[in-house]
């Protein structure tokens, strides 16, 4: 997330909300997408689980009083209807794995994590993205083999005699279980950060002019 400048967002022109650049640094090639504030918070309030996971993220870049401030209210924005966007996420990971010939192991690990991922939030309302934490509560026992691929091997790595059957029916299964947890979810209806994100967004414009 960004702060755009005050010349962009207080014109009639519009501005670009989103940055995205690639470049390498250190022998590295980095993505870098970053939205502006407003985008960002209202992502934020969209149901959208992808953004809520880049902010409660343990992993920090850079962090602060407003960064500790916005994943509390990161917090409220999380309702039941997230389940739409982990089973619509994995839907397409999954179409992903299985239109590949060979299949490569980084779709079907995707699939894998969206669901439990999706699964996880609808029954206890955190938000975990690590497959490997997720999986000593799912214990999944085909799973440290599959990380094991992927992290010994390019980023591309294939599986050579994939089960598809088996995955399929893992797929099927998992995809039920995100669906009954949504069904059965105590979690809110409407996130509850609405005014807290407004406020927020208005204190950090005042102190970028």
């Amino acid at each position: 997330m960004h702060l755009a400048r005050p010349d962009e967002f207080l014109g009639i022109k519009d501005y670009d909300e989103t940055l995205d650049r690639s470049f390498v640094r250190d022998g590295r090639e980095i993505d870098l997408v970053m939205h502006d504030a407003r985008k960002f918070f209202r992502l934020m309030l969209r149901r959208n689980g992808y953004v809520l996971e880049q902010l409660l993220s343990p992993l920090v870049v850079r962090g602060g009083p407003h960064h500790d401030e916005l994943i509390a209210l990161g917090r409220g924005c999380i309702t039941r209807h997230h389940v739409h966007h982990y089973l619509g996420f994995a839907d397409n990971q999954w179409k992903l794995f299985r239109k590949e010939a060979p299949p490569r192991v980084k779709p079907l690990l995707y699939t894998y994590l969206v669901l439990l991922t999706g699964i996880h939030l609808m029954r206890s309302g955190e938000l975990n993205a690590n497959l490997v934490e997720l999986n000593r509560t799912f214990g999944l026992d085909f799973l440290p083999e599959l990380i094991d691929l992927k992290s010994g091997g390019i980023e591309k790595q294939t599986l050579v005699d994939a089960d598809l059957d088996f995955h399929e029916r893992t797929f099927v299964r998992l995809a039920g279980e995100l669906e009954a947890a949504g069904e059965a979810s105590v979690l809110p209806e409407e996130p509850a950060a609405h005014d807290g994100l407004n406020d927020l967004l208005i204190r950090l414009r005042k102190s970028a002019t």
